[in-house]
């Protein structure tokens, strides 16, 4: 089965989202701060008390630090590249006593000083270095002017992305190595990974491919159904961080991403010759169905990204809707909170029940789409 083959294909998928996630080029990001503090404590003057939207979209979103409970947090390190060079600190610079990302950072490397403002790092300013002037415009960005920001920082997502990696890959090279040895009984990882592995291989790759071509598409598979499950039951721990993994839709692009090359690369001639001029068909018909197959190959990878992110997330929300209305009962009445809260409580129970079960069930359907997707590429034609 070449399961060895599955920590290759990880290590790219890794490396590969990490740089999709988190190169987000700000060339122009200068920020305003007294602007940017102005309407934060605008915000807070204006509407006092509890706010369940702000605490929802605060765990679905990536941060820069993972919040635990009260004020219990874990900075997470900040990588910047800039026109004056590199800067890499962790993101507790920008934390004041109350862990609030109130607070400049200047940098004694480069001499910028940042601030991190809706979980964007940009420019609060900068030294002249000669050739940059530093442009603020009311917290918008000079679009022809701002200095250079390139934004490499491993965020929450990226950081249980990568925990999850490390973890597989030492899984996988521990069940690899017992299969080397020629150990026939299973026990311990290899005892619980191997049921899955078989399943993967039976149930999804080798009725959706065939058996001749199964084998050369199952380390990613693989990759992909234990990737995205793992990153799943992280995001369902309690006190953990909170982790949305799948639920960021840069992850969830370069998966889709990784599909999509796969898919296009195998295919044949009999796949080609379907979508660019479908045998069969009247000519006139075939300029009106031939642009909507080469649509249908960008719209498949997008429908794979779209439906895991909003699955995976509306699940959080949906618990944590929950949670939110507990405690804003609980603030206009201790009977009302307490009243509400058992139901909810129960109703949440079952909740993180059912979202262990849609932790795999995505996992499966990803995987089972992109085998589909690849036996629908390497079909080959049948003559009677």
């Amino acid at each position: 089965m070449r399961i060895s083959y599955v920590i290759i294909v990880l290590a790219l998928l890794g490396f590969s989202d990490l740089a999709t996630a988190q190169q987000d080029t700000l060339a122009t990001a200068t920020v305003d701060v007294h602007t940017a503090a102005q309407e934060e404590s605008g915000d807070e003057g204006s509407e006092g008390g509890f706010k369940p939207g702000e605490m929802i979209l605060h765990h679905v979103s990536d941060w820069h630090s993972i919040h635990f409970i009260g004020h219990l947090s874990m900075p997470l390190p900040v990588i910047l590249y800039t026109d004056q060079g590199l800067d890499v600190f962790m993101s507790s610079v920008f934390w004041d006593e109350n862990h609030e990302t109130t607070k400049e950072y200047t940098s004694p490397a480069t001499g910028n000083t940042y601030v991190l403002h809706h979980e964007k790092i940009a420019f609060a300013g900068a030294h002249d270095h000669g050739s940059h002037e530093v442009a603020e415009a009311n917290g918008h960005a000079a679009a022809d002017h701002g200095p250079m920001l390139l934004d490499f920082s491993i965020t929450k997502s990226v950081f249980g992305m990568l925990v999850i990696m490390i973890l597989m890959v030492l899984l996988f090279t521990r069940v690899a190595a017992r299969y080397r040895k020629g150990v026939s009984a299973p026990k311990g990882a290899q005892g619980l990974l191997e049921p899955l592995i078989l399943f993967v291989r039976d149930e999804v790759a080798v009725p959706s491919i065939g058996a001749k071509k199964a084998d050369k598409f199952m380390p990613f598979l693989l990759t992909v159904f234990f990737f995205i499950w793992m990153c799943n039951l992280l995001g369902l721990i309690p006190f953990a961080g909170g982790f949305n993994i799948t639920g960021t839709l840069s992850i969830t692009a370069v998966l889709a991403t990784f599909v999509f090359i796969i898919t296009t690369i195998n295919g044949n001639g009999h796949y080609w010759g379907h979508i660019l001029w479908p045998p069969g068909v009247p000519l006139p018909i075939k300029f009106i169905l031939v642009p909507i197959e080469i649509i249908g190959i960008f719209i498949k990878p997008l429908i794979l990204m779209v439906r895991l992110t909003a699955n995976i997330t509306a699940g959080h929300i949906l618990i944590l809707a929950f949670v939110s209305l507990v405690i804003m009962f609980g603030q206009s009445s201790a009977v009302a909170g307490y009243g509400v809260g058992v139901g909810a409580v129960v109703f949440m129970i079952l909740m993180f029940f059912i979202e262990l079960l849609v932790a795999f069930l995505q996992a499966y359907v990803f995987t089972l789409l992109a085998a589909l997707y690849f036996g629908d590429a390497t079909h080959e034609v049948h003559h009677h």
